[in-house]
């Protein structure tokens, strides 16, 4: 008997369980049997389109009447596997995007840019050598003074005219654009971390302290941008070969051969 007045915490705190439970129950005495939803249930799909393609489908297995229940479950089933397939799709994307560079436990093994560099870099010194040597057989044509010139020699003088005239015209042209840097001055660059400068839609606007005392103090405000996973036929894809319902599929099959 001691005991169990001990181990009764509810009586020592002079609570009567029973008047308690009696209270609640008049309370919420009216939501007793009734159906609380947080929200108005409304299909994912058009209801009248889908039902008549349900009907369509299902009059060929001999069915002739789909309630609204069967419609409206579809339409949830759709929005539950197009979410699911949004998901996997998008961690797939961002597996992608993911950089290694910056990882310590990776070694990068190739560097395919730079071998293009590489290339890029010989081609344009093979195309200089032979424009230098083009322009020396030009030169030469052009400073020979024989009479008698066959055609080709004539071409090649008119050729090396022309060729003289484009760089005289670069000449000028770049000798008037270092004229106008010149007059402007050297340019500044905007900076987006000083106080007073707020960056909106791409443009900066100068605050200053004085004019605007009413705005309080300025201060630096950046804008995070938000962060677009962009998905690409790429990663549908491989989404498509990893399913099992997908991976022998037609639709597959006709995305491979876009």
């Amino acid at each position: 008997r001691d005991d169990e007045d001990i181990n009764d915490v509810a009586s020592m705190a002079g609570v009567n369980l029973n008047e308690e439970s009696a209270r609640i129950m008049a309370t919420n005495s009216d939501l007793v049997g009734t159906q609380i939803q947080s929200c108005k249930d409304e299909p994912f799909l058009a209801a009248i389109p889908l039902h008549k393609r349900i009907l369509e489908m299902a009059k060929k297995l001999g069915i002739t009447d789909v309630p609204a229940e069967v419609v409206t479950f579809i339409s949830h089933a759709t929005q539950n596997r197009l979410r699911t397939v949004i998901e996997k799709v998008t961690v797939i994307t961002q597996h992608r995007m993911e950089s290694y560079k910056d990882d310590e436990w990776y070694e990068q093994a190739t560097d395919v840019r730079s071998q293009l560099k590489f290339f890029e870099q010989l081609e344009r010194l093979e195309k200089q050598r032979k424009d230098e040597q083009e322009r020396e057989i030009l030169l030469k044509a052009a400073k020979s003074r024989s009479r008698q010139e066959d055609p080709e020699q004539a071409r090649l003088k008119q050729k090396a005219k022309e060729m003289q005239q484009q760089e005289l015209a670069q000449m000028r042209q770049r000798d008037a654009n270092l004229t106008a840097l010149a007059a402007i001055g050297p340019r500044k660059k905007r900076k987006l971390d000083s106080p007073g400068l707020l960056t909106i839609g791409g443009e900066g606007l100068s605050i200053s302290g004085g004019s605007q005392a009413g705005l309080g103090t300025p201060s630096s405000r950046q804008y995070a941008r938000q962060k677009i996973t962009r998905v690409n036929l790429r990663d549908f894809i491989f989404y498509m070969e990893q399913e099992r319902e997908t991976s022998h599929s037609l639709l597959l099959y006709r995305a491979l051969l876009k």
